[in-house]
This record gives C-alpha cells, structure tokens and sequence, in this order.
C-alpha cells in the first residue's frame, strides 16, 4: 500500500531542505509531500548539484521516481539562503506545521515527518515556540504527549520535555506519571505491535534516591505509582538508577525506558545512534516522526549532511502506519 506522508523541511536556511533533497535522489515507494515553498526547493536542487522534479497533489498517492517530490506549497516571506537564518521567515514555518496537523487530522496524510527547527529564531519573531513535541499536542488538541527517542536497539520515552532542570523535580507527579506510563503501554502496543511491552522506569534522583538519603521522589511518588500499574497488568521495572540501567543487563530484558528528563536519557540513546535515530511523538491522533538532529548550519548548501535519520524517520513513519492501517481494518474501524 502507497502512503502518502507529509513532510516539513523545517528551518530553510539548515540542513532540512538538503536531507530531503537528498533523500528522493533514490525514489521512495510512498509519496513524500513537501509542504515548503517550492522556489526554495528549487534553488537548493540547483545548488546541490542535484535532481528535482516537483509534482503537484493527486487524488491518489503514487510512489515517487528518483528525483520526484510531490508539493504542498507553503511560500517563505524572504529566499532562504543557507546557514543565514532569517526571522521573516518563522512565520511560514509554523504554517507549515499548521498545514500538516491539519492534513494530518484529516487523514490527507497518514504521518507527518518534521525536519529541525531553530526555536531562537521563531521566538524571536515573537512566536512563542517552545518545540515540537509541544507545539504539535496543543495545536491537535491532544491533552498528554510523550516524546520518545528510538534506535533499531533502544527506545527512550521522556516524562518531562523541555523544562529547565530546576522545574523537574516539581513537575514529577503521579498523575504526570501514569499519564506517560499508559501512552507509552498503549503506543507500543498499538503501534509497535509489541503485545506485552517491558519498560525499565527511570528513578529521578541519583541512584534512584538511595532508601530516601539523596531524594524521596522514589519512595513517594514513583515506587507507589509502579506497584499500581503493574497489579493492572503492566510490566514495569524500577525506579532504577539512570547510571545502571543503561546496560546490557536491563535493556536487553526491555522494550523502552522511561527517563525522568531530557538529558537523563536522550545523551546515551545519541551516544548509541546519533544521525541514525528518530523522534516518535507519542499520544497524538496522528503520526509524527522527526530527526534527531538540529539545523546544522554550517553543513546547509554544502552537501555534506548525512541523511541517515531523516532515512530513519520516513522508514519509521511509514512502518508505524502500515502497523496502525493493519490494526485499524483488523478491528474493522477503518
């Protein structure tokens, strides 16, 4: 089956526009719509040396020929030029994304691929942008997302996101908890099709708070949490120290993690899989895969940027929606 899977390049004056470029130079059998100004594309084509034929929307998805993209134009204020960023231009990057929940929502796509972003810039152009993951739950109206990191090896959710290290600690509820416990059970579930999903919960403080001498989060908020969800039926493990548990002996019993916060568990999945890993939203009403990377800057134009985990992204996207279709028709609610 042919999908057809949006995609935002994300910041034109980065590497995003490159990566996509570069991508289709070998066809892809799902149709890949752009929803960027096509002049952009264009001019980038020309400057990688690369092939670029841009064809409009169909009523039906079609597989793309090497050096075919479909188009969804969203025109930027002012021409983009590599690795000069320019504030104008946020405005049309938003819209991009406005575009793709929408499509998303509708089911004109049947995942949404998003290229990075330089959230400096956005808000400096006086839209409040704090990120993605954030941006896409408030604007689909999805109450609870969970960011996760994957890997071919390893799958790290995060409980809290883009928070200052200083409001973590406050933010860790039981209520935030089992909120991101039950998205993830579900996610892999109906996603991932993993029928029994076996997830390793971080502890928040250092070794998992020591019986209470380095922290108490453990002992009052998660320990309790676990034993609830685990006499449903779950299979939880934890809370562990976030210095061990990323080790032979527990990942290769798990299916994915669940870290407190961002640079608990993001560094050691990047250290393993940096440009070959994919950011998967999880819990909104629609697919989302991204890169694990940001603008790069200094490689945009140059052709020297690796496409692995935009390569990652689209291949996961499409996976996970192949898995969601099949589920859907079983189910006969689709």
């Amino acid at each position: 089956m042919t999908l057809r899977l949006a995609v935002t390049p994300g910041e034109p004056a980065g590497i995003g526009p490159d990566l996509l470029l570069q991508v289709i130079q070998t066809g892809c059998p799902h149709e890949l719509v752009a929803i960027a100004d096509p002049q952009m594309l264009e001019e980038r084509a020309r400057q990688l040396g690369l092939d670029l034929r841009l064809r409009p929307l169909e009523d039906s998805p079609r597989p793309l020929a090497p050096g075919e993209l479909t188009i969804a134009p969203c025109p930027l204020a002012v021409t983009a030029r590599p690795g000069q960023v320019d504030k104008q231009n946020a405005p049309a990057i938003i819209q991009s994304l406005d575009l793709a929940i929408g499509g998303c929502l509708d089911k004109s796509y049947s995942a949404l691929i998003t290229g990075p972003i330089n959230k400096a810039v956005i808000n400096d152009a006086g839209i409040p942008f704090s990120g993605h993951t954030e941006y896409l739950a408030d604007h689909s109206n999805t109450e609870q997302v969970v960011m996760m990191l994957a890997t071919e090896d390893l799958r790290v959710a995060l409980a809290t996101t883009h928070l200052p290290l200083s409001e973590v600690a406050g933010t860790i509820t039981p209520e935030l908890l089992e909120a991101c416990l039950r998205i993830l059970q579900r996610e892999l579930i109906e996603k991932f099709a993993i029928a029994q999903p076996r997830i390793l919960v971080c502890g928040l403080n250092p070794h998992a708070g020591e019986n209470g001498h380095l922290g108490r989060e453990e002992i009052t908020i998660i320990t309790p949490l676990l034993k609830k969800l685990n006499a449903e039926g779950f299979n939880l493990s934890g809370p562990l120290p976030a210095d061990t548990l990323f080790t032979a002996k527990y990942l290769d019993e798990a299916d994915a993690v669940l870290a407190m916060y961002h640079d608990q568990g993001l560094p050691v999945l990047k250290y393993q899989g940096f440009g070959k890993a994919v950011n998967i939203t999880l819990g909104l009403p629609f697919i989302r895969t991204s890169v694990d990377h940001g603008t790069a800057l200094e490689l945009a134009g140059s052709g020297r940027a690796s496409t692995g985990s935009l390569a990652y992204a689209i291949d996961c996207a499409a996976r996970l929606a192949s898995v969601s279709n099949t589920s859907h028709d079983e189910s006969g609610n689709g």
